[in-house]
């Protein structure tokens, strides 16, 4: 399948103005970074309890990158856009759908006006974004379907994200015994006593989400979707900025100094922060490679064959390599039904009009049908 042209410019301006609105955010909580919250805590992942006017955090960051990206990529590839554009929609969504509710009364009027009209933009923004990526698809005539992770690369892909998720996953079990009492549902849903950006999801709900958004691209990655490439990357993305303010946080309060006087459960804090950096710069890295195209006969496999799985469809010829005679010219392929061999050394030429002959041991008897075998010979002969 590809996309129309049509559609792709629909979704780059789309994508464009996702992209403007994330950076006038952004533009906006740095200009205010010379008050309470000055631009070094604004930068370094700020306490989500502080109640700071905050407007974006690392997910706005993540997404104006990956708006960039995706406009970029619906108007060079006709073949890849219908999947960045359904993916980039639907990570939209879920990254900015709390935010409808979760805007508290602790912030100013005229900015919490703002940030809710600004996220009912972006909503209406993504479900345009998902409807143009699928309605605008129609069918290609050169049969090539997206390309998605190189075999290698899904199998590391599908390694790295499942990390990923396994230690997202594992925190926010461990965040009932660690956090004050009273914090949940507000940490998943938003609302005090945490205080989220107002253009952003709750800490909980985002967690959820880059678990989700692993899984799937790393399952997607081992059977190398076109999908798999989009959503790693955004997944990946968020990992490495995570880590990167955690990594910053920890320099700020000279956790790496001191590291051995930390107790047990901030040392595991500080040693998460360096492996997100690490996995989800890997993730880019492999994700970010171009993967092999897949024709319409099926996946590409290891044996690099056009069917399922890299296994040739019947009668396809087989590539010239040691001990593979090459295919003379006029000859129909090797082993398509119904065609008779070539003539040639050690092969008897056909007659005319008659089917040709079958291999011994193949096939039912020439003359007898599959009626029952002769009778045996008598005893004694």
């Amino acid at each position: 399948m590809t996309l129309t042209r049509g559609a792709r410019i629909t979704g780059a301006v789309l994508c464009a103005v996702l992209a403007a609105m994330a950076f006038a955010w952004i533009v906006r909580d740095i200009r205010a970074a010379d008050g309470p919250m000055n631009l070094w805590e604004y930068l370094g992942a700020p306490d989500p309890r502080s109640g700071q006017p905050m407007t974006t955090a690392q997910g706005s960051r993540v997404l104006l990158v990956t708006y960039v990206l995706a406009a970029v990529a619906a108007l060079r590839s006709s073949s890849a856009a219908s999947s960045v554009l359904v993916i980039t929609g639907v990570v939209t969504l879920a990254m900015k759908l709390p935010g409808t509710w979760s805007i508290d009364d602790t912030y100013p009027v005229e900015l919490r006006d703002r940030a809710e009209l600004g996220l009912y933009v972006a909503l209406a923004a993504a479900v345009a974004l998902i409807v143009a990526g699928i309605a605008g698809r129609r069918p290609s005539p050169e049969a090539v379907r997206p390309a998605g992770p190189g075999q290698g690369a899904g199998v590391a892909a599908f390694l790295l994200l499942g990390a990923v998720a396994v230690v997202s996953l594992a925190w926010e079990i461990r965040q009932p015994f660690v956090v004050p009492s009273g914090i949940y549902p507000a940490w998943f849903l938003g609302g005090a006593p945490v205080h989220s950006p107002m253009t952003e999801a709750p800490p909980g709900w985002e967690s959820v989400v880059l678990v989700l958004m692993s899984l799937v691209a790393a399952f997607g990655a081992v059977v190398r979707a076109a999908f798999a490439r989009v959503l790693g990357l955004i997944a990946g993305g968020l990992s490495f900025l995570g880590g990167v303010l955690g990594t910053a946080f920890a320099v700020r309060f000279e956790m790496y100094e001191n590291f051995a006087d930390l107790p047990l459960e901030r040392q595991l804090s500080v040693l998460t922060s360096l492996f997100l950096v690490v996995v989800g710069a890997a993730v880019i890295a492999v994700l970010a490679r171009p993967g092999a195209e897949r024709t319409s006969g099926g996946l590409p496999g290891p044996w690099g064959g056009s069917g399922p799985w890299g296994v040739q469809p019947p009668g396809y010829p087989p590539a010239p390599g040691p001990g593979v005679p090459p295919q003379a010219p006029g000859h129909p392929p090797y082993g398509v039904p119904g065609q008779p061999p070539a003539s040639g050394p050690g092969v008897p030429p056909q007659a005319p009009g008659h089917p040709p002959a079958q291999a011994p041991g193949f096939g039912p008897p020439q003359d007898g049908g599959f009626g029952p075998p002769p009778p045996s010979p008598p005893p004694g002969r």
